[in-house]
């Protein structure tokens, strides 16, 4: 698994790893949204320190939750981006935003 999240406070932590293509987005979006779900948090943290490699799958990952939670009334945070990794989002226009 490409996802493990942990529930704290009012924040869930989805601490992402290895590579995020179209087949890892799929089951990270699945698990994200159904704790989302579960436990409605205030903030949804995304933290990359583990992620190597990330195509646009990602970038529709972080859309989607982003949405998701902004309907729901929460916020998302991005942590831990790699460098290469903060290019792709900053080109993207997700840094717009997602501070």
């Amino acid at each position: 698994m490409n996802v493990k999240t942990v529930f704290d406070s009012g924040e869930l932590t989805a601490l992402l790893s290895g590579d995020i293509d179209h087949h890892a987005a799929r089951e990270m979006r699945l698990v994200i949204d159904g704790d989302i779900e579960r436990f409605h948090p205030g903030v949804l943290s995304l933290d990359f320190r583990r992620v190597r490699f990330m195509d646009s799958s990602g970038i529709g990952l972080i859309m989607g939750r982003y949405r998701l939670m902004k309907l729901t009334g929460g916020a998302v945070k991005l942590e831990n981006v790699p460098p290469a990794l903060e290019r792709i989002i900053a080109l993207s226009g997700v840094r717009t935003l997602i501070d």
